[in-house]
């Protein structure tokens, strides 16, 4: 079936920021308000233009036979060639179809020289671990929580406010390609 699904990466305008992070926040929040019941925003708005405008970034709206049907944001290391999957998501009506698979496959084919691929996902979200390891060829190198704190995470200025439940513990994956 994966041969059949023509999956294209298109550059996401400038313009078209703000309906693409609301359509990543919509993905992202899904597993959130099931395991923990909050309705926040995940990414926040703040981390999610944080990943926009990085050195190296490039955000791909995933397009299935002219439809917009998810969202990439890859950050590409032109001299190392160890590149990191920031963000990655299927719209919720898209899933169970081999699309993620598929969209991966196309983002693998886009950057050919890249050694290693890296990303991380939340302990409790099992779609995406699954996804990661037994579909993609993913391997987990780092489990992050509050005895291992991830070194490359920026820390809140303000820590007031409670932080979304389960994005403190994740998994570091990567894929070594060459």
């Amino acid at each position: 079936m994966l041969e059949k699904i023509n999956i294209k990466l298109e550059q996401v305008d400038l313009a078209e920021l703000p309906q693409f992070t609301k359509k990543l926040q919509e993905a992202f929040s899904i597993a959130v308000k099931e395991k923990f019941g909050t309705t926040d925003p995940i990414p926040s708005e703040k981390e999610v233009q944080s990943s926009f405008h990085s050195e190296g970034t490039a955000t791909y709206h995933i397009v299935l036979n002219g439809k917009r049907v998810g969202g990439a944001v890859l950050t590409i290391d032109e001299k190392t060639q160890h590149n990191s999957l920031d963000l990655f998501f299927i719209s919720p009506e898209y899933h169970s179809h081999g699309l993620g698979l598929a969209a991966w496959k196309a983002i693998e084919a886009k950057y050919p020289d890249t050694t290693v691929w890296e990303t991380i996902t939340p302990y409790f979200e099992e779609r995406n671990i699954h996804f990661y390891i037994n579909k993609c060829g993913f391997h987990i190198v780092e489990f992050f929580n509050e005895h291992h704190i991830d070194p490359n995470m920026p820390r809140q200025e303000n820590q007031s406010a409670e932080p979304v439940p389960g994005t403190d513990t994740y998994f570091r994956f990567e894929k070594v390609m060459k």
